[in-house]
């Protein structure tokens, strides 16, 4: 499938740190997903020949049009590693001009290199060079901060250097995943611009991909948070909404421990790296909140206040974020036992002071 076949009307797996991870994106290919993207992966490495970097852009067969993430700010860098990303079978490049995280930008890249547009067309031309047939396309965010909001002016660069696609995160960087994402900046860019735009943020029930695409002027739109709390949104997009009991949801967690234990291997080394996405992803996991019964829904940057006590013992026990009941449920799911919520450790008291995780800085533009 073609860039341009499988983003019109899609619902995108956006590119995350950690959470893009091969086995999940293939548990949410299985899930619905048509347009998947790898983790940023930094051309720099890739040209060292770093073993991990190179892992980061593998594809799994079955995803159905694949886009690898690169983050540089050198031309001569970056045309190579677009051109091995080709090789290695992405159907799209895209280059990062997004990343918040502070050991990124410090050395000019994600957001800050999109703090200089010019730099940008000519980092785009560039990569256009390198590739042969897989388009190139750019991520960015709505500015350094509120008072340099440049989108536009970074947007126009990137499609005047040939950008094919250009997905935009309604933050800026300051921002970092704290404030809600401004839908008409995403707009003014799509009505600005000649080539297709993915708008990026908040999007954590299906519905909700179909009523930005209806309203915004999107070729398609992305996740990344609401697919980590919520892998079947890409079905639910498809198919509609639907309530995900406590024995189904499990299921797919489980589905996920056989995809990545497929991938790192049955051993202990590899049982021990299964472990630690397991413990990361199932901190996401917990927020799954369904329809209100009043017919509203939970908003992604406001936690819902739940009285777990008064939820049944399954959905009681896969909604504590606790780490006593992460490590049990990981343990479970691991040794592909059954789960008994009066079997599982009393809740731990949070610490003090201690505040609700509300998002996560990921190295996502």
């Amino acid at each position: 499938m073609t860039f341009h076949e499988g983003i019109a009307g899609a619902l995108v797996l956006g590119p995350m740190t950690k959470g893009g991870n091969l086995p999940y994106r293939r548990l949410c290919v299985e899930l619905g997903a048509r347009v998947t993207m790898s983790e940023m992966a930094v051309a720099r490495r890739l040209r060292q020949k770093r073993r991990p970097e190179f892992a980061l852009i593998r594809r799994a067969p079955e995803e159905p049009c694949f886009g690898v993430q690169l983050a540089g700010n050198k031309p001569e860098e970056m045309a190579w590693a677009a051109a091995l990303a080709e090789e290695r079978g992405a159907d799209f490049v895209d280059v990062n001009l997004g990343c918040p995280i502070d050991r990124f930008t410090r050395i000019g890249l994600g957001a800050a290199l999109a703090r200089q547009p010019n730099r940008v067309r000519r980092l785009v031309e560039a990569m256009k060079r390198g590739v042969s047939r897989a388009p190139v396309t750019a991520k960015i965010r709505l500015g350094w901060n509120d008072e340099d909001r440049n989108y536009l002016e970074v947007a126009r660069a990137a499609a005047d250097g040939g950008a094919e696609g250009i997905t935009v995160h309604g933050r800026t960087r300051d921002a970092r995943y704290r404030s809600k994402a401004d839908w008409e900046a995403i707009a003014e860019v799509a009505a600005a611009v000649p080539v297709p735009v993915i708008g990026n943020g908040d999007l954590l029930f299906g519905h909700q991909a179909a009523s930005a695409l209806a309203r915004w002027g999107c070729a398609a739109v992305m996740t990344a948070r609401g697919a980590l709390i919520r892998p079947w949104i890409f079905r639910e997009h498809l198919e509609g909404y639907r309530p995900v009991g406590p024995e189904e949801r499990l299921g797919i967690y489980r589905r996920y421990v056989a995809l990545a234990l497929e991938h790192w291997g049955d051993h202990e080394r590899g049982r021990n790296q299964v472990r630690t996405f397991l413990l990361w992803h199932l901190g996401f996991w917990c927020r799954e909140v369904p329809r209100r019964p009043d017919g509203s829904w939970p908003a992604m940057q406001e936690r819902e206040s739940r009285d777990v006590s008064s939820l049944p013992p399954l959905e009681a026990l896969l909604a504590r974020e606790d780490e006593a009941a992460h490590a049990w449920l990981a343990d479970r799911l691991m040794a592909g036992e059954a789960v008994d919520p009066e079997a599982a450790p009393p809740a731990e008291p949070p610490a003090p002071g201690a505040a609700a995780r509300t998002t996560i800085d990921m190295a996502e533009g």
